[in-house]
């Protein structure tokens, strides 16, 4: 009889065993289930969803211009023509730090050299018409230079255009005006954006008697502002007579955010 006790003791330690690691084992897949359910697209695919769209946008003025400028020349020889590019060059160098513009600001995007050649005259055959066919030749060789150029003092924008045309350059773009530290600005209208999103979804939710579950995705398209161009015709005036600083209204830049997010419902 003790024996029987016994073993039936041990038979109920080991069936309270078992329950507990399968009551462990449940509650361990119902948390994982939960914290799936915390994360965009966790968890199990959803079913039924409904997506809304927000848009966020923030203004702010600019407090960046950037101008970019070309320095090209020409010469029989690569060394003059890369000589004369230099002395351009220096002259623009000399002008922007007397106007204030520090030497971090100032950045050579590219420099090339290459040959220019003399093709002759094409012959088409069958006309009488003299042509050449020799191989082509080389006549002189071009460098160029492309010089980006930041200028942070806003109110100088126009007088420093004004006087790189007067140099004598007339390939100029520019100026571009931007935000330099856009991302604060960004985050600001990304935040509108979702925020008019979820306004929608809880209010549709309300209206349709739906409950949501989760988001399951979410995806952002952004709208920054583009360049503005400064006419190179008005550059190629200013270079042969120096005229008055144009002025060049700022504005402000737009940053918006469109956001899509889809939620599960039930």
């Amino acid at each position: 009889m003790e024996g029987l006790n016994k073993e039936k003791s041990n038979l109920l330690k080991a069936a309270g065993m078992l329950a507990i690691v399968v009551s462990i084992f449940f509650v361990v897949k119902v948390v994982s289930e939960i914290k799936g359910l915390r994360f965009i697209g966790g968890g199990a695919p959803a079913s039924n969803t409904i997506s809304f769209e927000g848009k966020g946008e923030v203004t702010a003025a600019p407090d960046l211009a950037v101008v970019n400028l070309t320095l090209r020349s020409e010469a029989k020889d690569a060394k003059d023509a890369q000589a004369k590019v230099t002395i351009i060059e220096k002259a623009v160098l000399d002008f922007l730090d007397k106007s204030g513009v520090i030497k971090k600001d100032i950045k050579t995007e590219s420099y090339s050299s290459y040959p220019k050649y003399d093709y002759g005259i094409p012959c088409y055959g069958g006309y009488g018409a003299p042509c050449r066919q020799e191989a082509p030749k080389v006549i002189g060789y071009e460098v160029s230079e492309n010089i980006s150029v930041k200028v942070r003092d806003l109110t100088k924008a126009g007088e420093i255009v004004s006087g790189i045309g007067a140099l004598g350059i007339t390939e100029l773009n520019g100026p571009n005006f931007s935000i330099e530290n856009e991302d604060k600005l960004k985050e600001q209208a990304r935040k509108m954006a979702i925020d008019e999103a979820k306004a929608k979804a809880e209010s549709l939710a309300r209206d349709l008697g739906v409950r949501l579950v989760r988001i399951v995705s979410f995806s952002e398209d952004g709208n920054y502002p583009g360049p503005i161009y400064y006419a190179k015709g008005m550059m190629a005036e200013s270079a042969i007579s120096p005229a008055p600083a144009p002025e060049l209204p700022t504005g402000e830049n737009k940053i918006t955010s469109s956001v899509t997010i889809t939620y599960e419902i039930r």
